[in-house]
């Protein structure tokens, strides 16, 4: 994917910038160990480290598979093990609170963004799923209440929808022409009439919480956290709260049981 891809450009430069005046072919064991040490040292945490020296393992490979390098320096190098912290959820209250009805500036944007965050809380979608969803998705909401979307690696997954996430999709399809362009396919779109970036969904929903009085920042993949916190807490499925977040492993999924639902 285009995030997968700038992912290990930027770790790649990050690895041309510390071997300095070290051509490729020269980097040791010991070179590699220092740089690791010093990025730990500048703040980097051990999982960022974790996927900058598996993007360089694989890049080194690449290299010895052309024979551009005799050996590759990062084997055997593990990152430092950095705790694990707990996603944050937001309450049942709390996510009540967020997904009222509110009077905004421009009615159609606010149609739009209650469409979203119901869609986001209701489903348990990621961010890029959310604005890569196009009208023809509108069908499988209104008719089985289910929404197809590609995950990460390109993985489809069918998600349910909730009443609730229906009804504020319906409402926005009723209005989208409004602020959409012609031959705009996209569901949810900005101001432009183009789809609406990441970046545009995660400041509206800040914009959102504080406007509501929230006591915490809100953030997009906060809402797919609280899907899988209150989901979890009421069916205790573990393996459905997989299936529905799109987990490979259900290792992933884990992580919420140790949330406290008390």
């Amino acid at each position: 994917s285009p995030h997968t891809v700038s992912n290990y450009r930027r770790d790649l430069e990050k690895l041309l910038k510390a071997t300095g005046d070290i051509p490729l072919a020269g980097l040791q064991v010991h070179h590699i160990r220092r740089f690791v040490a010093q990025m730990h040292g500048q703040g980097l945490s051990g999982r960022s480290l974790a996927r900058l020296l598996s993007a360089w393992r694989g890049f080194f490979g690449w290299l010895g598979e052309r024979g551009l390098v005799k050996a590759n320096p990062c084997d055997g190098i593990k990152a430092p093990k950095s705790p694990r912290l707990l996603p944050k959820a937001l309450s049942v209250d709390e996510t009540a609170r967020l997904l009222v009805p509110v009077e905004d500036d421009d009615p159609l944007q606010g149609a739009r963004d209650l469409a979203m965050f119901e869609l986001f809380y209701s489903s348990g979608l990621r961010l890029a799923e959310l604005v890569g969803l196009d009208c023809d998705a509108l069908e499988s909401i209104a008719d089985d209440g289910e929404v197809r979307v590609l995950g990460k690696r390109n993985k489809a997954r069918l998600v349910p929808v909730g009443s609730q996430a229906r009804q504020a999709v319906a409402a926005w399809a009723g209005v989208r022409h409004d602020l959409a362009k012609p031959e705009e396919t996209a569901l949810f779109v900005g101001r432009r009439g183009a789809r609406i970036s990441p970046r545009m969904v995660e400041a509206r929903l800040t914009r959102r919480a504080i406007l509501l009085g929230l006591p915490t920042h809100v953030h997009p993949h906060m809402l797919r956290h609280s899907f899988a916190s209150h989901v979890l807490q009421s069916s205790g499925d573990l393996r459905a709260v997989q299936e529905m977040l799109g987990h490979a492993s259900i290792a992933s999924t884990q992580v919420y049981t140790h949330l406290d639902f008390q």
